[in-house]
């Protein structure tokens, strides 16, 4: 996220088959036999077996309320794997439940507080439950760069998620802290400690979550062995223990070694809980090749990992999953051919969402209208509103959208979460 960034412009290589973490809901217990009975309502992910029809079909990805009879083209969800006899009724292993992320996500599941109280006054609260299907995502800007400065408590209705930006580093390799900007505290008229910790109790009352930001286009946080993954979640569970936060966001722009973020991340999850909630905003470049360290962390730590909001702007023209064409930022194109890469290499639909500017002093370029945003989620949770290019399937679980930032949304009058917040409800 950036306070200036520069374009960049790159040359991307093919992609690269990508792995992740899958989770069975349920096996042939022979090769004849039939696995559980496909059934509408419940998730299946990546690996997942299902039959229908006295056929067995394995999940090429997640899938909600696509039947396998239908669905098990070359291109489809579904792999036909054959014959089967003896069917059996629906294994109770994926979710049941069509308004729920898959069970395997960890957003999905968290209804309590982080496991060790908040220990400064006044004591911030936690929202119960977890993050909507599909929600918005805003930075809030902790410094002001002309774009409209706001108390934490300011942020629009329509944000369900708040990522501060930005932790800042210390004296430690890997540790971060949280200062309120001076100017920032200044322009809003006074700001203080107390009163921003009171702030994310009012948003926790208001049934949103707030994340703190790590990294930035300017930022210098490096976890770079074990000593800094071990200061890098010790230090953010401090935050979390003094402020509230419900989670972490890495927006490392100058590089990551994905082994110890890893690291500190899972040290991290244990210490808070199954509740915190983890997101990634890799830029363009970050996201092309399973390779690549920031899409390799996300894979690495797909079973804990929340939302990954890539950057779609400011990158210039990049390769689609399609590999066959160079796609330029601020299209339906660019973002629907883009987002379908870590969808075939590894994530959730429910790990996905759109990251885009909120107006066009927010970002050096890529910024689209957000009636674009609104196609390019049709595009990719129902297949309709697609532009030239369309994706090899249909992602009804797709999050939803982020931007950068809130400050520039409310400068342009509230534009973008105005437009995109309730074409959310309109998704599968």
């Amino acid at each position: 996220m950036r306070r200036s960034r520069s374009l960049i412009f790159a040359t991307v290589t093919a992609l690269a088959a990508g792995g992740a973490a899958t989770y069975f809901a349920g096996n042939a217990s022979a090769a004849t036999a039939c696995a559980p009975a496909w059934s509408a309502s419940a998730v299946y992910v990546k690996d997942n077996v299902a039959s229908q029809n006295g056929h067995n079909y394995t999940a090429k990805w997640w899938t909600q309320n696509e039947s396998p009879a239908v669905r098990s083209g070359q291109w489809d969800v579904w792999a036909d794997n054959g014959v089967c006899e003896g069917g059996t009724k629906p294994s109770p292993s994926p979710s049941s439940s069509p308004s729920s992320s898959p069970s395997a996500s960890p957003s999905s599941s968290p209804s309590t507080s982080p496991s060790t109280s908040p220990s400064t006054s006044p004591s911030p609260s936690t929202p119960a439950g977890p993050l909507p299907k599909h929600f918005l995502t805003g930075y809030w800007q902790n410094f002001d760069n002309g774009a409209a400065p706001l108390k934490l408590a300011a942020v629009p209705a329509t944000y369900d998620l708040i990522a501060v930006a930005f932790a800042d580093a210390t004296g430690t390799a890997g540790a971060v802290t949280f200062n309120l900007d001076p100017g920032l505290a200044t322009a809003v008229g006074g700001y203080t400690d107390a009163q921003f910790k009171a702030d994310i109790a009012t948003l926790h009352s208001r049934g949103k979550k707030v994340v703190i930001s790590v990294g930035g286009e300017k930022g210098t946080v490096a976890v770079n062995s074990a000593a800094a993954a071990t200061a890098f979640a010790d230090s953010v569970h401090r935050l979390i223990q003094t402020y509230g936060f419900d989670g972490v966001d890495i927006d490392l722009e100058n590089g990551l070694n994905p082994t110890y973020m890893a690291s500190a991340l899972r040290s991290l999850r244990a210490k808070v809980g199954s509740s915190l909630i983890i997101t990634m905003a890799p830029q363009t470049i970050d996201m092309q090749n399973p390779q690549s360290s920031y899409f390799k962390l996300a894979l690495d730590i797909n079973d804990i990992l929340t939302v990954v909001f890539t950057q779609y702007y400011n990158s210039g023209a990049m390769l689609g999953c399609d590999n066959n064409a160079a796609y330029g930022q601020g299209s339906v194109n660019f973002l629907t051919a883009l987002s379908c890469i870590p969808l075939q290499n590894g994530l959730r639909p429910d790990q996905i969402a759109l990251g885009l500017p909120a107006s066009t002093r927010a970002a050096g370029g890529g910024y689209v209208a957000p009636s674009v945003v609104n196609a390019a989620l049709d595009c990719l949770a129902k297949g309709t509103n697609c532009g030239t290019f369309k994706p090899p399937a249909t992602y009804p679980g797709i999050r939803g959208a982020m931007t950068w930032s809130i400050n520039w949304d409310v400068t342009n009058g509230n534009a973008w979460a105005n437009t995109i917040d309730p074409h959310l409800a309109t998704l599968p």
